[in-house]
C-alpha cells in the first residue's frame, strides 16, 4: 500500500479569453500541477497566474509541454524529428521556468501532454528527446510518466520517476492507455472511478479492459478538470484516499518518503 501519494491536475490549459476546467476549485484539491506551456494551450498571462497560484498554495509546479498543436489541443500525432521534439520540450521548460523563477520557485517535474505522452511510452527516439531535454535542463526533474520508454530513458540518465495512475483512462493489459478513439477509453462513472482509484493507490492493481487485473504502481493520480462534474469528483477522490489512511502529499515528497523507505 502507498502510505502517501500525490494528486495532480492538468491547469493553465485556457489560451487568451478561453478557459478549460475550473482551475481555482482544483488548485483547493491537488498537491501538484502540471501547466500547460504555451503549445497546446497557455499563454503568458495564465501562465504567471497559475504560478502565482501555485507559490500561494503551496502546490508542486510541472511543466506540461506538448506538439506544437494548439488548434488540436495536442491530441493529433505530428511527424517531428527527435531533435525536434528534445528542442521543443527545452522551449517550453524554458517558458514555465521563467515564471517560476519569477515567483521565487522552480519547476520540479515534467509530464509530457497529450499524443506526445502517450508516444514517448513506446517511441524510444520521442522518449529519449524528452529525457535528454529534462536532464540538461535540470539534473534533478522529476519525470512523470506510466512505466515503458519514457521511465526507461528517464531512469538511464539518472532521473527520478515519478509513475503516474490515469484513473478515468482504460488500461490495457500491457500498460498502455486504450486510445481516444476505441469504445470505453475513457471511464465516466464516477463511483467506479473513485473504487478504481482508491484500489490502484492501496492494492497497486486496476481492471484492464479486458477484465484481468494489472499490478500497477503510482506515485502520482492524474485528476483531470476539463469535463462536467471534474471538481466534485476530483474532491470525493481526495476525500476517499484519506479516509483510506492515504496522506496527499507533493510528488517530490511522496518520492523521497519513498527513497527512505528503500
Amino acid at each position: 500500500m502507498n502510505s502517501t501519494v500525490d494528486l495532480v491536475a492538468d491547469l493553465g490549459e485556457g489560451f487568451g479569453a478561453y478557459r478549460i476546467g475550473n482551475d481555482a476549485a482544483l488548485l483547493d484539491i491537488v498537491s501538484s500541477a502540471n501547466i500547460a506551456c504555451g503549445f497546446h494551450a497557455g499563454d503568458p498571462d495564465i501562465m504567471n497566474s497559475t504560478v502565482a497560484e501555485c507559490v500561494r498554495r503551496g502546490v508542486g509546479i510541472g511543466a506540461h509541454p506538448s506538439f506544437p498543436d494548439l488548434r488540436g489541443f495536442g491530441r493529433r500525432a505530428m511527424d517531428l524529428t527527435e531533435d525536434e521534439v528534445r528542442h521543443d520540450v527545452l522551449y517550453q521548460l524554458g517558458a514555465l521556468s521563467a515564471f517560476t523563477a519569477f515567483h521565487g520557485t522552480r519547476v520540479s517535474h515534467i509530464a509530457p501532454h497529450g499524443r506526445l505522452g502517450n508516444l514517448v511510452a513506446v517511441r524510444p527516439d520521442y522518449a529519449a528527446a524528452v529525457a535528454d531535454a529534462a536532464a540538461g535542463f535540470d539534473e534533478s526533474l522529476i519525470v512523470v510518466a506510466q512505466e515503458g520508454e519514457l521511465a526507461k530513458a528517464a531512469r538511464e540518465r539518472g532521473l527520478r520517476v515519478g509513475l503516474v495512475g490515469i484513473v478515468d483512462r482504460a488500461y490495457q493489459e500491457d500498460g498502455t492507455l486504450v486510445p481516444r478513439s476505441q469504445p470505453g477509453a475513457v471511464l465516466h462513472e464516477p463511483k467506479a472511478i473513485v473504487e478504481r482509484t482508491v484500489r490502484m493507490v492501496c492494492e497497486g492493481k486496476i481492471r484492464t479492459i479486458s477484465g484481468t487485473d494489472l499490478d500497477v504502481e503510482a506515485d502520482t493520480v492524474l485528476l483531470h478538470g476539463d469535463n462536467a462534474g471534474a471538481v466534485e469528483l476530483a474532491r470525493l477522490i481526495r476525500s476517499e484516499l484519506t479516509t483510506a489512511g492515504v496522506r496527499i502529499a507533493p510528488l517530490a515528497d511522496v518520492l523521497a518518503a519513498k527513497e527512505k523507505v528503500v
